[in-house]
């Protein structure tokens, strides 16, 4: 299983997680942040649980790539 973290509030609108993980990114219109698609939110932490492995390296990639570090993607 796939575990995806997002700390949407320290979002700086950078894209790079849309350009590198377009499957689970997208950016606002309202607010110009990512949005974690299909997460749930707890207490500022957007997160998805997927069995779909095929979405870890792309996610990886979105991690490494963020400026502000607010993406954490795990196997587990």
């Amino acid at each position: 299983m796939v575990v995806v973290t997002l700390q949407r509030e320290k979002c700086i609108g950078c894209n790079y997680c849309v350009e590198l993980a377009p499957g689970q990114f997208q950016m606002s219109k309202k607010d110009g942040k990512s949005v974690l698609l299909h997460s749930k939110e707890k207490k500022g932490f957007f997160t998805i649980k997927s069995h779909d492995n095929t979405i870890f390296d792309p996610c990886k990639e979105a991690q490494k790539a963020c400026p502000v570090k607010i993406i954490v993607t795990k196997m587990i």
